[in-house]
């Protein structure tokens, strides 16, 4: 996430908190701030969605990156994904 115009890192760290909780309110999914700690423009964020239908966590992972694009308070650039099988 690329976070413009944040004056410090509370700011940052309050959108970021905003963003994981509602991540895992909507979604269930585990969200943790994973990288860029201490950067006020930039955050990396790990999200977990666990299932036994691989069609079923594609679908979510697509929605959690849609709902995030749609936030306006930052800018998504980067996606990385893995899927590994059971």
């Amino acid at each position: 996430m690329h976070l413009q115009g944040i004056g410090s890192l509370k700011e940052k760290r309050s959108i970021v908190k905003s963003v994981i909780g509602r991540l895992q309110s909507r979604f269930n999914a585990s969200v943790s701030e994973v990288d860029h700690n201490d950067s006020k423009e930039i955050a990396t964020l790990g999200i977990s969605i666990i299932g036994n239908d691989k069609c079923f966590i594609e679908s979510q992972l697509e929605a959690v990156a849609h709902f995030m694009r749609n936030d306006g308070r930052f800018y998504l650039y980067n996606v990385e994904r893995e899927i590994y099988p059971a």
